[in-house]
């Protein structure tokens, strides 16, 4: 026998419906066990701008290579970087 679940309330914004979870427990009004995971296959990682100072000589060398690879200098730097940290989790097992 399943529980009678409430009904949710229409919101008129998004922090009217944040303030109300934060008071509700939503077992009384979705009933978990139907639910399935999701993916979203189009969003973007996040990534966070950082400051990184390098020798001019190697912001150079990166830029050369990266161009006779053509491919934009940052992102060359982080499939550098993704391989490194790979090798650096593999090596570390």
């Amino acid at each position: 026998m399943s529980k009678k679940l409430k009904e949710i309330p229409k919101f008129a914004n998004e922090a009217e419906e944040r303030e109300f979870w934060l008071t509700h427990d939503s077992t009384e009004y979705v009933d978990w066990a139907k639910g399935s995971r999701v993916t979203f296959p189009n969003l973007k990682p996040t990534t966070q701008a950082i400051s990184l100072r390098l020798p001019r000589w190697m912001l150079d060398s990166i830029k050369t290579t990266a161009n006779r690879q053509d491919v934009p200098y940052q992102s060359l730097i982080k499939v550098w970087l993704n391989e490194k940290l790979k090798e650096a989790q593999h090596g570390a097992k």
